[in-house]
């Protein structure tokens, strides 16, 4: 079955099961079912959008995205998710990179849209408000009064998403997934956290990343489970939605635990209704996780360590090993191999440092329309994520670094060149160094470590706002440190753990 069959399959299963509550919107599986058939058929009517045909998402969390993600799937669209957090040229290429038609937006970004959508093959856009550009379509516009599932026949073969992830040449790549792959990935977390279809699920972590799509909503729409969406995360109205909508399964990143531990009156929130709580996108430190689990009132923790190449996918350490094993980053997923592997292809000896490899019934298709890229990520099977690990006597995998120097700061991926090629574009910056360093609100702190030209002097707070203009917010570096020289090997490349360890000490001093 294809992912948009199983909300069909639900309405007509159990019609009256409330299924989504967003900003006072309320929505049983019948009117779920209902709402997606009519932007589909609007979607074919106003945008002659074709199976196979790339739409992107470019919005906020809201009843209005999910709509519009099932809505492509049952249209045998491929989804294409967008960090809203993007600049222009960000999004720009996004778009062309994967051969857009159509975007979906929400109001607030209906100008940057425009924008980008310039020199690409988007032909029709379509605003969740009141379109600010006069050429756009309303979402109220396009809605359509048939609400009976559209007649297309999608198989579990055809393609669903792109989801992008920035690599190493500072251009994002998108992985393909097809809806086998998708539904796979929700498997793992029917399986792997033991979800059901009476779970209560909240959405504060943004819908466009993989973990919050794919591992959540999907997974808890096939069941046919309970869904809040918050369009923002907010740590008192976190607590209020635990509280009002009894919800029993809860995803953050570690940085919005942080935050919720800071809520003074915490405690006094009624949490007893969950089950279990997930983390993942970044390191977690075992004392936030020992914090989290008494705010919770449970110990039924997962610790959700994957690749978006794999859905995502990779390794979960389960309440158990947490009692164990605290600060490990697991086991493989259910329908998922995992080793530890030398440049030769072997596998490391229990104690060494080697590459983490991956392989499974969720792994991506390929990096679309990056043919070189996907060679040397897809090898005999195995996708081999440029991470560091290390497996104990037990199999427990814990990542120790990154090749791609990937940074990862309140769950969001910051790939260190991207940093660096802005850096270098400042009149006064000769040498750069992007590192991630470690923070007790964020996971990884964006840091910079730059060398003057000689005779300049650098402005670390005019420097972060030249960076501002050309990054997103999160990929800003957060600290400016000036250096007269970069630690280099012989082949002159920056030895980045060097200036890691130096500054890591420099903070605990």
């Amino acid at each position: 079955m294809d992912i948009g069959s199983y909300l069909s399959v639900n309405a007509r299963n159990f019609g009256e099961r409330p299924a989504l509550s967003c900003e006072g919107r309320d929505y049983s599986y019948f009117q779920f079912n209902e709402e997606v058939n009519k932007l589909a058929h609007g979607l074919l009517h106003h945008t002659n959008i074709n199976k196979g045909e790339k739409a992107a998402l470019l919005m906020k969390n809201s009843d209005y995205f999910v709509f519009a993600y099932f809505a492509l799937a049952k249209l045998g669209a491929v989804i294409v998710p967008v960090n809203f957090r993007l600049t222009k040229d960000e999004v720009q290429y996004i778009f062309q990179q994967s051969e857009t038609a159509v975007v979906i937006g929400d109001e607030a970004f209906g100008e940057l849209i425009e924008e980008a959508s310039k020199n690409t093959t988007i032909r029709s856009i379509i605003t969740t408000g009141k379109p600010k550009v006069p050429t756009h379509l309303s979402y109220s516009y396009v809605l359509s009064k048939k609400k009976e599932n559209p007649e297309l026949e999608v198989a579990e073969t055809d393609d669903l998403e792109i989801l992008y992830t920035s690599g190493t040449t500072g251009k994002p790549k998108g992985a393909l997934f097809d809806h086998r792959r998708i539904f796979n990935v929700g498997l793992t977390m029917i399986t792997g956290m033991e979800i059901n279809q009476h779970d209560r699920f909240l959405h504060i972590a943004p819908l466009f990343h993989s973990v919050q799509l794919n591992l959540f909503l999907v997974s808890g729409v096939i069941l046919g489970a309970y869904h809040v969406i918050h369009r923002d995360f907010d740590p008192i109205k976190t607590l209020e939605a635990i509280e009002e909508h009894k919800i029993t399964h809860f995803f953050g990143v570690p940085a919005m635990y942080n935050f919720l531990l800071q809520v003074p009156n915490a405690q006094h929130y009624d949490l007893s209704s969950i089950k279990r709580c997930g983390y993942g996108a970044a390191p977690m430190a075992p004392e936030i996780i020992s914090r989290s689990m008494k705010l919770f009132q449970t110990d039924r923790f997962f610790n959700l360590c994957g690749l978006t190449e794999a859905g995502p996918g990779g390794i979960l350490l389960d309440p158990e090993g947490h009692k164990k094993h605290l600060g490990k980053g697991g086991k493989p997923f259910f329908m998922t191999e995992a080793r530890v592997v030398d440049d030769t292809g072997e596998d490391v000896k229990p104690g060494s440092v080697g590459e983490f490899i991956l392989r499974g019934e969720t792994i991506m298709k390929e990096y679309y329309r990056k043919p070189e890229e996907t060679k040397k990520a897809l090898r005999n099977g195995w996708l081999h994520t440029g991470d560091l690990a290390v497996k104990d006597d037990e199999g427990f995998i814990t990542l120790v670094d990154r090749k791609k120097d990937m940074i990862i700061s309140g769950g969001e991926n910051v790939y260190s060149i991207e940093v660096e090629n802005v850096l270098y574009e400042h009149p006064y910056v000769i040498d750069a160094a992007t590192i991630g360093l470690p923070d007790e609100v964020w996971g990884e702190a964006v840091t910079a470590v730059v060398v003057p030209k000689e005779g300049a002097v650098i402005d670390a707070q005019e420097l972060k706002q030249f960076c501002r203009k050309k990054l997103a917010g999160y990929k800003v570096p957060r600290e400016i440190i000036i250096e007269q020289q970069l630690p280099r090997n012989a082949s002159g490349k920056i030895l980045k753990y060097q200036l890691r360890t130096k500054f890591q000490k420099a903070e605990a001093e």
